[in-house]
């Protein structure tokens, strides 16, 4: 390891160990109490467990297996079809998983709900919650994510193979089995992992569209355990299964992870040499249709029920600012860890060292948020400091979340940075300080600001952090449209969330400009 090295990895241990620590804290209460109470008394394995359990699998699955089902023939329909607008809507579809879930969760409801759009158009009330409203929501979420994922693989395909197969004048079925089915059957199961991660890991959705106990997942029960019933034992139970199911489809989904930071392209199809008959043609637009109508309807329902609502100006303006506060604070702290491990990462003397650097921020996906809100909570109320250090933890909790996002959008360009400057500053004497306001800052000043605008964004949109912390003094913007749809002040709430849409889309325009010219 070179004195370089030495440094920088010095330099990233108070941020190392802010991590480690943040984690342990976390682990230590939920893993006393389980082996103390829960794997002892056999408590693990009761029926409620084993319902949360069972359901937890069930959704995540039949999210995952209905998103891919759809997401397959809308995938080829993008590849197949070169249409005015495909740029415009392949970014709407880039909306769903941007935007604060609670935000889509009140779009959906409004389109689908007993009171909804849909409802009013065929005469008869529809039910959105329960196992049905889940499934919807996390398919809404997640049809666009597969769909551009599966897209990103089709566009992969080598313009060979379109000539070739012109030239041997495959049909269009040949075209799909021989050469679209195969390119695309390869990254099927990272994509599934992925999403069943996301669903298994749902919080917002569940917790607005569960509807009873009896759809109710792991996150979910753990936040009631706490906050409704105080049962710290039934918390860790259910946090030890969250653990273990979140860390196995985690590694699952890391085989694909470099597939989300390259989306297929925006401006038109690939050259196929190919002619689509009337009916393919008909057929391929209609799914484009109805899948740019599935994703959009929800989306324009947020902004016109927003428009005619009834603004609560002093709870609205208070949520606000307390959001605003909270996501500013928590971006700054993601980007002060990420910064030294970024550095560390780049000048690591080994692969080996390289990878246990990116893994101390996994370490935030590994163990799912819900797992450690248990330990903090726990740590705190024993210490009685359960409200007093509640706005800490949302701000701690919200930056490590972030955490693993902002190093994987800094460290490559800090790496590249480091490469490229690294000789030129050691022979002019540049170093520390110095470096940092001469050098580094302003060549990473567009992924650092990419960076922050993303922490900010996640943040800003929490439900999970504020939701178990939070109370009657400490209120953000989702907690105040969660409340006010728990109340059926559907049109207050309305108004609520197209205020946080607009703050989200305002900084993740500023973060599409940046990576643009980065």
């Amino acid at each position: 390891m070179t004195a370089a090295s030495r440094l920088t990895l010095l330099a990233a241990s108070p941020a190392l160990a802010a991590i480690l620590l943040a984690v342990i804290v976390g682990l230590a209460p939920v893993a006393a109490i389980g082996i103390d109470e829960g794997l002892i008394t056999g408590h693990i394995v009761d029926a409620y467990v084993l319902r949360i359990l069972w359901f937890t699998l069930l959704q995540a699955g039949l999210s995952t297996l209905i998103s891919l089902m759809l997401a397959i023939p809308v995938a080829l329909a993008f590849a197949r079809v070169d249409f005015w607008g495909r740029s415009l809507l392949l970014r709407l579809f880039a909306l769903p998983l941007a935007l604060p879930a609670i935000v889509v969760i009140l779009g959906i409801v409004t389109v689908y709900g007993r009171t909804g759009w849909l409802s009013t158009l065929i005469g008869n009330p529809l039910n959105v919650y329960g196992l049905a409203g889940i499934l919807l929501a996390h398919v809404f979420f997640n049809l666009p994510l597969a769909t551009r994922l599966l897209l990103q693989q089709l566009d992969g395909i080598a313009p060979e193979s379109w000539r070739l197969a012109a030239q041997l004048d495959f049909t269009q079925r040949a075209r799909f089995h021989l050469i679209e089915w195969p390119q695309m059957r390869g990254s099927l199961p990272g994509i599934a992992s992925l999403i069943f991660l996301l669903c298994a890991a749902s919080f917002a959705v569940v917790l607005t569209l569960g509807g009873g106990p009896s759809a109710t997942t792991l996150e979910v029960g753990i936040y009631q355990a706490l906050r409704f019933d105080y049962d710290p034992v039934r918390a860790t139970v259910l946090a030890l299964l969250q653990l273990m199911l979140c860390g196995l489809f985690v590694l699952l989904a890391g085989q694909y992870a470099g597939a989300m930071q390259n989306w297929p392209s925006l401006r038109r199809t690939q050259q196929r040499y190919e002619t689509l008959s009337a009916g393919a043609a008909l057929g391929f637009t209609l799914i484009i249709v109805l899948a740019g109508a599935f994703v959009g309807i929800p989306l324009l329902a947020i902004i016109l029920s927003g428009l005619f609502a009834p603004f609560t100006w002093p709870a609205l303006f208070s949520a606000t600012l307390t959001s605003l506060l909270i996501a500013l604070l928590a971006s700054a702290l993601s980007l002060a860890l990420a910064w030294p491990l970024a550095q560390a990462s780049a000048r690591a003397a080994s692969p080996r060292w390289r990878s246990l650097l990116n893994l101390s921020a996994l370490l935030t996906l590994i163990v799912p948020p819900a797992v450690l809100a248990t330990g903090w909570f726990i740590a705190a109320n024993r210490a009685g400091l359960a409200l007093s250090a509640a706005p800490f933890l949302v701000i701690a909790m919200n930056a490590l979340m972030a955490l693993p996002f902002v190093l994987g959008t800094l460290a490559p360009s800090v790496q590249q940075a480091m490469a490229q400057h690294d000789r030129l500053c050691a022979s002019l004497g540049i170093r520390g300080f110095r470096r940092l306001v001469l050098i580094d800052l302003p060549v990473l000043r567009r992924p650092l600001g990419l960076s922050a605008a993303m922490a900010f964004v996640l943040s800003l949109g929490d439900l999970t952090a504020i939701t178990l912390f939070g109370s009657q003094n400490l209120v953000t913007l989702p907690a105040l449209i969660y409340a006010q749809m728990g109340s059926y002040r559907i049109d207050a709430a309305a108004g609520s969330a197209l205020i946080l849409a607009l703050f989200s889309m305002a900084i993740i325009t500023l973060l599409d400009r940046g990576g643009a010219r980065a």
